[in-house]
């Protein structure tokens, strides 16, 4: 197994940010499921002045849904919620570091959905379809 697949493997068996905040620190709660293989995300953010202060998921699916969550929350600690809107698939399968196949692309892209959407919640903005995001 490279370095890659390890480093997936290790978020899904010790996921990061996995739970659920405090009712009083959530600022947006969002779910969202790709319901062509039954992956389901759960995300609580707290957001203050453009920028995530805490955040917790928890959900069920396959190794790269999960896994990819965990390692979105990690890499997106310090960006501003502009920045995190910006995010699109290729930088999901860069984090990832692994090919990722057309048919896992949605398994790949619901963190990035569910986040994106948290956000646009948050700022009373439509939501966007995981369509959009994977093509």
């Amino acid at each position: 197994m490279d370095l890659y697949a390890e480093n997936i493997m290790d978020h899904y068996k010790n996921p990061r940010f996995k739970g659920v905040l405090d009712k009083s620190d959530v600022s947006v709660h969002q779910k969202e499921a790709n319901h062509s293989c039954g992956d389901v995300l759960e995300l609580d953010l707290q957001i203050r002045k453009n920028k995530i202060k805490k955040m917790a998921f928890h959900g069920q699916g396959c190794a790269i849904s999960q896994s990819a969550m965990s390692i979105l929350l990690d890499e997106i600690k310090d960006m501003t919620l502009d920045e995190i809107l910006a995010l699109t698939k290729e930088d999901i399968y860069e984090m990832l570091g692994v090919p990722i196949s057309a048919r896992r692309s949605k398994c790949a892209n619901l963190g990035l959905l569910t986040l994106q959407n948290a956000i646009l919640e948050f700022q009373k903005k439509p939501k966007k379809y995981l369509i959009e995001i994977v093509g």
